[in-house]
């Protein structure tokens, strides 16, 4: 089976402070530039479990661009790319605090760029499964991810889809996201993601509940809350599973549900039940958080 992952690639620009930030002063901290973007750090953690891996994406006419997938063929992942001649590869500014939680400040740059013929439809065969981060159906690349989905729809893909981040589902809208997304795609989301499509408020019942919400049909979804319970269901079946407390601090939350879906669809390519999907997903998100950026480290 062949994963193929697609939307955002970054640089980012990560931040780890050792305080609260101090507005309009200085906030001590070690800066640190590593590779990331959703779609890319899923492929490099499902490499990472080897699993095969192609990522989908855009860069810039640049030394970052050409660093990044140098970084990721590196980690052992293919990589399907278009050179933008005008944008740069897309930066991300990311803000750790101590708790390990992270704020981002994306300029996506080359992200737009991505066409429907940059797809490679063409390699698509039955089995294999597309993940398309959700911020390609956020931004000007939502053309291209939407035939993506269409043409592993006919080719005999399973499909997941990244829910991204609540701020901007919150001005899409969960009905036009739902109606982008295909009527039999896993969706991966966070509390607060899942909250805004559920329309439930960011807390409502907590991960099964929202898991519940927002799958149904033959939509699976599985629902994270970082250190906490996360929940699968299909809307008939349900199963949900706290993470282990990790043996030391959190670093940096960045990719760490990037690399839990990872671990998830590797465990669900097995045919595993659930309950070790969930399992695996977590044990991925876990080594994402002890690693700076959203990748892990090369071998």
């Amino acid at each position: 089976m062949t994963f193929f992952c697609l939307g955002d690639l970054m640089v980012d620009v990560v931040a780890r402070l050792f305080g609260p930030l101090a507005e309009g002063s200085d906030s001590p901290g070690v800066i640190s530039y590593v590779g990331g973007g959703s779609a890319a750090n899923t492929a490099a953690w499902l490499s990472r479990v080897g699993e095969s891996a192609t990522f989908v994406g855009a860069i810039g006419d640049d030394a970052a661009g050409q660093s990044q997938v140098e970084s990721l063929h590196r980690l052992g992942v293919d990589v399907r790319f278009r050179v933008d001649r005008t944008r740069p590869t897309g930066t991300c500014l990311v803000l750790v605090a101590p708790t390990g939680e992270r704020t981002m400040v994306p300029d996506p740059g080359a992200n737009l760029a991505l066409l429907e013929h940059d797809v490679p439809a063409d390699e698509f065969r039955p089995g294999d499964h597309l993940h398309v981060s959700g911020y390609a159906l956020l931004r000007d690349s939502r053309d291209a991810a939407l035939h993506a989905m269409a043409a592993a729809t006919r080719a005999g893909l399973t499909v997941s889809v990244g829910a991204a981040s609540a701020a901007p589902l919150q001005l899409l809208g969960a009905e036009e996201f739902w109606r982008m997304v295909p009527a039999d795609a896993l969706v991966f989301a966070n509390e607060k993601e899942a909250g805004v499509l559920a329309g439930a408020g960011e807390t409502a019942g907590g991960t099964p509940t929202l898991a519940r919400a927002l799958a149904g049909g033959s939509r699976q979804a599985v629902v994270t809350a970082g250190s906490g319970v996360a929940a699968w269901s299909n809307g008939e079946a349900d199963s949900a599973l706290a993470a282990e407390p990790l043996e030391r601090p959190e670093l940096d939350t960045t990719g760490a549900g990037d690399a839990f879906a990872a671990g998830f669809l590797a465990a669900r390519a097995r045919q595993a039940a659930p309950e070790v999907c969930l399992r695996d997903g977590h044990a991925l998100a876990a080594a994402a958080c002890r690693t700076t950026g959203g990748r892990p480290e090369p071998r």
